[in-house]
């Protein structure tokens, strides 16, 4: 099977399959026509749970904490209350700021903007790395509605004088354990020292709530809707769970056996490291596989290629790093693989969180090597449950390897010392060389100096040369050795 586009968009980030469980419509959560409109516009029509108690929450004014996972429809759940709030307000001046870990996600954030915001005239953009900032400057200066940032490119515009945001009402943090381990707490904290002092309604998006992000929670809010805090961790409802055991060296045999028989359509497989995504999209092309490949050390464009070659099935697998575990938005994915086992459980979740979207369906295969089981049996321990293993019929589970999937770090390590210890050795024998060439130099020089005539020298250069350093029969035969 290879990707498809749900028929229509929707603000959660799924097909327009209305989630089980869920109460009411849009409609009576309050939200102006117009936005009703616009929600069924996408086809979009019952909320899901996270919508259905931040929503009216946001549109009174609350601020709002919530514990929620991807896929769960969180993006709208805090996108329609601003978009309400800020209907009626005059262009010109930026009144929300909505902060996110990686340049996907805002991205995202800022279709679904556009999406959402149609009839309203209120403007979004996206400010992040790996791209040219005038055009963000430009975003600036103009007052767009709503910033959708990462914290490092919003830092660096907030040297300048055009990023002052002094209007504004309205913050959200998306993501904010994940900036946390990302290492963006410090900065952070140094964006809201650049935020006026004034009151703001905030919106604090969090899948785990570490003590770090707890603390950073109640330095920020003020008297919050508390919604799902008490949650324990779990993928979202609808995933089927299964693992593969197999051997380290055999898994992409058995990842592209998967695909060959259907067991898996459209896929992204998660990798631990940016180079066993990378060794990984290299050996499924070489079966024929069509494959991209994303992660930090691939560059915006390329990032961006991929995600769209992926969703209009020019790819039927991305190899990926933990960058698109949170985040991206993946319409109908059939399936998830980790094909390396996740070291942390939040990671797990993250990543098969990655299919069935909005309490959709879809399927989450862990290819599971013996050296793997510890992380597995600490997965479901924390999950408080056992995930089925399953095997593959007609797969040669005890074949030779044509090859290592790759060498191990230690042996790559010593293979780099090896050849920087040649380098110096060449390095040092060539320095020897030609020290010992321009010693001899020196000494043929001073004899032809005291040999008498100067024909007589150049002569005997000439035989030094022609010998190749066995010496002439005047006295500047070794100064003929230089050459």
């Amino acid at each position: 099977m290879s990707p498809s586009r749900a028929s229509s968009n929707n603000p959660n980030g799924a097909s327009s399959a209305l989630p089980s469980g869920t109460d009411g419509d849009f409609a009576s959560l309050g939200l102006h026509p117009d936005l009703l409109d616009a929600v069924a516009g996408m086809g979009f029509t019952s909320p899901t749970p996270i919508q259905v108690e931040s929503i009216p929450a946001g549109l009174e004014g609350r601020d709002v904490l919530a514990c929620a996972m991807t896929g769960s429809g969180k993006t709208a759940a805090f996108l329609l209350p601003i978009l309400q709030r800020l209907r009626e307000k005059p262009r010109g001046t930026t009144r929300a700021l909505i902060l996110t870990p990686t340049r996907e996600l805002a991205a995202q954030i800022v279709d679904h903007l556009k999406e959402l915001s149609r009839t309203t005239g209120i403007r979004g953009s996206a400010v992040f790395g790996g791209v040219g900032a005038g055009p963000q400057e430009k975003a600036f200066r103009q007052g767009v509605d709503i910033i959708v940032a990462t914290p490092g490119r919003l830092l660096d515009h907030f040297q300048y004088d055009y990023a002052r945001l002094s209007d504004l009402e309205v913050l959200v943090l998306d993501e904010a354990d994940r900036m946390l381990d990302m290492g963006f707490l410090p900065d952070i904290r140094r964006v809201l020292r650049h935020l006026p002092k004034g009151p703001r309604q905030t919106f604090f998006f969090s899948a785990t709530m570490p003590p770090p992000i707890v603390q950073l929670s109640r330095e920020l809010l003020h008297d919050p809707a508390k919604l799902n805090l008490e949650r324990k961790q779990a993928p979202a409802t609808g995933i089927t769970q299964a693992l593969f055991p197999v051997r380290a060296d055999l898994k992409v045999d058995l990842l592209a056996e998967l695909l060959r028989q259907g067991e898996v359509g459209n896929v992204i497989a998660f990798c631990r490291t940016k180079h066993r995504a990378n060794r990984l999209a290299e050996k499924l092309e070489k079966r024929g596989i069509s494959v991209a490949r994303i992660h930090g050390n691939r560059s915006q464009n390329q990032r961006t290629e991929a995600l769209e070659g992926f969703r209009d099935g020019r790819y039927q697998v991305l190899a990926a790093t933990d960058i698109v575990a949170r985040g991206i938005d993946v319409e109908a994915l059939d399936h998830v693989v980790n094909f390396d086992v996740p070291p942390q459980v939040e990671d797990y979740i993250h990543r098969v969180g990655r299919t069935a979207r909005a309490e959709a369906t879809g399927e989450a295969y862990t290819l599971v090597s013996p050296e793997e089981e510890a992380d597995v049996r600490a997965i479901e321990k924390a999950l408080g449950k056992s995930i089925p293993r399953r095997t593959l019929e007609d797969f040669n589970y005890g074949a030779k390897a044509d090859e290592r999937f790759e060498v191990p770090i230690g042996e790559r390590i010593a293979a780099i010392r090896a050849r920087k210890a040649e380098d110096r050795a060449r390095a040092k024998a060539k320095a020897e060389r030609k020290a010992a060439n321009e010693g001899s130099g020196g000494q043929g020089s001073g004899n032809s100096r005291g040999g008498g005539r100067s024909g007589s020298s150049r002569s005997g250069s000439g035989q030094g040369r022609s010998s190749r350093g066995r010496g002439g029969s005047g006295g500047g035969g070794r100064g003929g050795s230089r050459s």
